[in-house]
């Protein structure tokens, strides 16, 4: 059913910055097992490497557990559009279909942030990782990092089928917002 979007999106990738259209990463799901990761890809070829100049401008903060900056200059024009609408973030149905991730969770992270998670923190590696969860549409990057943990930990506590349901039905609002989206 999503061919055809998943069709134009690769083909503006590759047209418009003629690198690769998945970006790959290794993340880490349920009890610390590490996974293989694919979007879109939204920045240049050689984001990676460009990002230690990038740090000091982390909005969570210089030492933060995780990245996020508004405007990073590193994002494609495709990338911008695909990023505001969570397009990126399709392929990893794949990873829904293989058993790696659910459609609601914590986010899944990147094995270098959690080596700098506390104990308490690590608590969000006991639930499958997700395509969206509570504070992707609660406020996405805006939120603060150690709130996402708290947000994260609560609703692993007290998900049920209802509560997906509902966070899935919220989901589509948030990313027609494009709110904290960067």
């Amino acid at each position: 059913m999503l061919s055809p979007l998943l069709l134009v999106v690769a083909t503006l990738i590759k047209l418009t910055d003629r690198g690769p259209v998945l970006f790959w990463q290794t993340r880490v799901g349920k009890w610390g097992q590490t996974f293989r990761f694919p979007k879109f890809r939204s920045m240049v070829v050689n984001a990676e490497a460009l990002r230690a100049q990038l740090d000091q401008t982390n909005v969570h903060g210089a030492d933060g557990v995780t990245f996020k900056m508004a405007n990073d200059p590193r994002i494609t024009r495709v990338g911008r559009f695909i990023r505001r609408t969570s397009i990126d973030e399709l392929p990893q149905l794949w990873n829904v279909l293989r058993g790696d991730m659910a459609l609601v969770g914590p986010r899944p992270a990147l094995p270098a942030e959690v080596e700098q998670y506390s104990i308490a923190q690590r608590q969000r590696l006991m639930a499958r990782p997700g395509i969206t969860c509570i504070w992707q549409i609660s406020g996405r990057s805006n939120i603060p990092f150690d709130q996402q943990v708290e947000m994260d930990k609560e609703y692993i506590h007290k998900s049920t089928l209802k509560t997906d349901i509902k966070l899935l039905i919220k989901t589509v609002p948030a990313v027609l917002s494009g709110d904290g989206a960067y």
